[in-house]
């Protein structure tokens, strides 16, 4: 009895003597591992800061320095002067889901997550949900009040301070132009961290920094319909990046930057990730985990595969019914799954779409047709236009493209990241999926995991692909590095529709190997992948790579990096059944020779066919090879050469 009196009354002190103390101005979180730890500070003035830290063995590296956090709402600021309130207990997320395309098909997340609610001087309530996972962190702001009166944000006042000295791979926002901004400019190529921008208009995400301390990507997820699509300032002073609103020029003016909502609302989240090494960058899922689960209860008519595609070939080929049907042949012939009509198809000769579709189907391919997206938002003159812009048009449309039986459309030409764009891309998904067709966005913002969400959207461009070897004279020269940056950013946090495998050339003709080319159909992820070149170049192949090409699969049960550095080199494993399928690319102008560690692959002892530069870099060299219990495979390729493999 004594013993339980005295400890009640040493609680009772406790308590007393925690609520008489100092108010509390620092919060963390922890991921699952505890390798990663997310950090709110209150300031002095009572603004709100950030860090992040890595964690190991007792040590504690910081990544992310104290950064801004912070929004002003144009009835009221939330950036200081904050009182806090409360904080939710931390929770756990553990998650399994599915996605038809993809670096795996199943995707695993777990995170901790805590959220801390304040109030501005007038009592309106910020809450600011953080969350921490092992391959990196997250946070957005919520407005968790009731008000059905629209409010507005006027600025974002977050920003990332990457901790000390370093590199950046990162790609400057475009110039608002006829067809611009579409995220197609090229990746600086490990510039200093804290370089100016080369314009007034910034940066993009995602952007990728290696430091001392660790790598880190920084982007944004699950971006809805009530808010714009973030990109970085110019100016990023010591290395601290804040956030920019789209350029008021974009859309032709036809609509603000400026984002409306009743109350409650959210914002996106702003991601982290972090890692030790590459690999925890590359085959990181955090973007599309971040986003709500999908409104798609039977995915089951969402089909990844291969197209052909006669535009790359043959500009004027979809107003012409018998080019178009060469493309429908050679995809049936080469075993994949689809052909894209591209623009102004709705001007063809010798025969229309529907006759296409079904010749196509009685084939065994699946027609996909392109679109216009504008509408008012762009000038853009090819064809079929102004029907993706209708609510009416456009649910009629594909009501109509459903009975022909078309597969999917390739919508292009957004030029924005402003939030009524936005509601625009949410609205094609939506009715294209009441209709069970699948979607590919072009001229459009970059992936922010809305394919969890909505997975008939199989891929987007927001890349400078092959498609720039008929317009940029530059492009021949720039590929060579600027494909081995692309595994390693753009890539990272969505599908991309780099329209690869370009065999035959263009106006400017490729530099890059013929080797190359054939392992971008591997270390490039589409969920439609759309293969460039001309019927001839694919149908005139060596049977090794041509039977490669036939096999190679667009989706993916598991994505493993075996070795690489951006702007020098990257080798990636995807495995599809029991198959693992290589691809190598070398972005110098040196002879590559890999000695590659396969002991990451579950497998011990392999069968593999091996395909890489031949003596020229318009030949192949075919091998076929056994590989035992911790023997590394050795592959040497030309400059700006590359290989695939098969391991079984």
């Amino acid at each position: 009895m004594k013993r339980t009196l005295l400890k009640l009354l040493f609680m009772t002190a406790t308590v007393l003597l925690i609520s008489c103390g100092p108010q509390k101005t620092e919060w963390s979180v922890l991921s699952p591992s505890g390798n990663l730890k997310f950090t709110v500070k209150q300031t002095e003035t009572q603004s709100l800061v950030y860090n992040v830290s890595m964690l190991k063995n007792g040590a504690e590296k910081l990544v992310i320095a104290n950064s801004p956090l912070g929004l002003q709402r144009g009835d009221a600021s939330f950036n200081e002067n904050l009182k806090f309130t409360g904080m939710e207990p931390a929770g756990n997320i553990d998650e399994s889901f599915t996605l038809p395309t993809g670096k795996r098909k199943i995707v695993t997340y777990k995170a901790s997550e805590m959220s801390l609610t304040f109030e501005n001087e007038t009592g309106q309530k910020i809450q600011v949900i953080a969350r921490a996972s092992d391959d990196g962190v997250a946070f957005r702001y919520r407005f968790p009040e009731t008000d059905n009166n629209p409010f507005s944000i006027e600025n974002e006042l977050t920003g990332f301070a990457v901790a000390g000295e370093g590199k950046t791979w990162i790609q400057p926002y475009d110039k608002v132009t006829t067809y611009s901004p579409g995220y197609e400019r090229y990746f600086e190529n490990g510039i200093p961290i804290g370089t100016k921008a080369p314009g007034e208009e910034g940066w993009c995400f995602p952007a990728l920094f290696e430091t001392a301390n660790g790598w880190l990507l920084i982007t944004e997820a699950a971006l809805d319909s009530t808010w714009f699509g973030a990109h970085l300032q110019p100016e990023a002073p010591g290395g601290l990046y804040t956030i920019r609103m789209p350029e008021k020029e974009e859309a032709r003016n036809t609509c603000t930057q400026v984002p409306h909502s009743v109350l409650p609302w959210s914002s996106p989240w702003r991601v982290i990730q972090v890692a030790e090494n590459l690999a925890g960058i590359v085959e990181s899922d955090l973007v599309v985990s971040l986003n709500p689960a999908s409104k798609i209860q039977d995915e089951s008519w969402i089909q990844p595969g291969r197209a052909s595609w006669s535009w790359w070939s043959d500009w004027p080929s979809p107003k012409n019914y018998h080019s178009l049907v060469k493309f429908v042949d050679m995809a049936a012939e080469m075993g994949w799954e689809y052909s894209l009509v591209d623009a102004n198809w709705d001007l063809m000769t010798g025969g229309n779409v529907e006759q296409l579709t079904k010749y196509a189907a009685a084939k065994n391919v699946g027609i996909l047709m392109w679109y216009n997206s504008g509408g008012p938002h762009n000038e853009v003159t090819e064809r079929p236009r102004d029907i993706m812009s209708d609510p009416v048009k456009r649910k009629e449309e594909f009501q109509k493209l459903a009975s022909w039986g078309v597969k999917g459309v390739k919508v292009d030409f957004f030029q924005s990241d402003k939030p009524a764009i936005i509601k625009q891309y949410f609205d094609i998904l939506k009715d294209a999926a009441d209709n069970k067709i699948m979607v590919n966005f072009h001229g459009c913002t970059m992936p922010r995991g809305w394919n969890r969400t909505w997975p008939n959207l199989v891929s987007m461009e927001a890349v400078r692909g092959a498609e720039s070897y008929a317009f940029d004279e530059k492009y021949p020269e720039m590929a060579k590095w600027h494909n081995t940056i692309l595994p390693f950013t753009r890539n990272v946090v969505g599908s991309m529709d780099y329209t690869p495998v370009a065999f035959s050339n263009q106006r400017y003709p490729h530099i890059t190997t013929l080797g190359h080319e054939l392992a971008l159909s591997v270390v490039f992820e589409s969920g439609i992948q759309h293969f460039a070149s001309d019927c001839e170049s694919y149908l005139s192949l060596p049977d090794a790579p041509k039977n490669f090409l036939k096999t190679v699969p667009a989706a993916w049960d598991e994505t493993i990096l075996l070795a690489g550095y951006p702007g020098k080199d990257c080798v990636i494993a995807r495995k599809s059944g029991d198959i693992w399928y290589l691809g190598g690319i070398n972005g110098t102008g040196e002879k590559q020779a890999w000695e590659i560690d396969l002991s990451r692959l579950p497998q011990k002892e392999w069968a593999a066919t091996l395909i890489t530069d031949g003596a020229t870099e318009k030949e192949f060299n075919v091998s076929e090879i056994s590989l035992t219990k911790g023997e590394k495979l050795k592959v040497e390729v030309l400059p700006y050469g590359g290989f695939v493999a098969t391991l079984k």
